[in-house]
């Protein structure tokens, strides 16, 4: 499953390797050049993580890290040629959870990306609600250590449940999701039938709650 990164860079070299770099290790990557370019589409997408420089062409990274923490609230890593003490300090002081100096090496930045993303508890390749641990990008479901089997379909419903933890899934909105994973229609009663055979198999772990005439719904400190 791919994460959407917002990376905020005006050289277009650094742009091109950052970007190969990134999408080969999962993430997809929306680019802006400048301050103004990233804050016009900050609400584009449901960003995960965000990397930005410090010096842009009209304002700096800490001012956009400021703006991306108290909107989006997601995972900040600096990359950038300023390497002076206050430099670095004014990074976290402003929110940013990692800040890596250039030159760097790749496998470094997406290994920090990753942890930053681990350590904010926005990484929704792996999830963990109750005794309930989702590895997305494996399609593996644990309950309390335990490796459960699920079909292609119920891995996709539990996986967008829990996703959506807090919030009411209706009906029609998971009915969308399996007929995009099917590739053919399913219909309503067939959308019951999955959720109580996901249920059964989750047995005393179940985390999944009927919204009576909506849909269903997991809670995000279900316990």
């Amino acid at each position: 499953m791919k994460l959407n990164a917002m990376l905020v860079e005006d050289s277009p070299m650094i742009i091109k390797g950052l970007e190969y770099t990134m999408e080969q290790a999962g993430y997809d990557v929306s680019v802006f050049i400048s301050f103004e370019h990233a804050k016009k589409h900050l609400y584009d997408k449901a960003y995960d993580i965000a990397v930005l420089d410090v010096t842009l062409p009209d304002g700096n990274g800490y001012e956009l890290c400021k703006l991306i923490k108290e909107d989006l609230k997601i995972p900040v890593v600096f990359l950038t040629a300023m390497d002076s003490e206050n430099a670095v300090v004014k990074g976290f002081d402003v929110g940013g959870d990692d800040y890596i100096v250039k030159p760097f090496r790749n496998k470094e930045l997406i290994s920090r990306m990753n942890n930053a993303l681990k350590k904010s508890g926005k990484d929704k390749r792996q999830l963990k609600i109750g005794d309930v641990e989702l590895v997305a990008d494996e399609s593996r479901v644990f309950v309390k250590g335990e490796e459960l089997s699920l079909s292609p379909l119920e891995f996709k419903l539990l996986l967008t449940l829990c996703q959506n933890a807090g919030h009411t899934m209706t009906r029609e909105m998971l009915l969308e999701k399996i007929w995009d994973a099917a590739g053919n229609f399913v219909e309503d009663n067939t959308l019951t039938v999955y959720i109580r055979r996901i249920r059964a198999k989750l047995g005393d772990a179940d985390i999944i709650q009927t919204i009576k005439g909506v849909g269903y719904r997991v809670d995000q400190d279900e316990q």
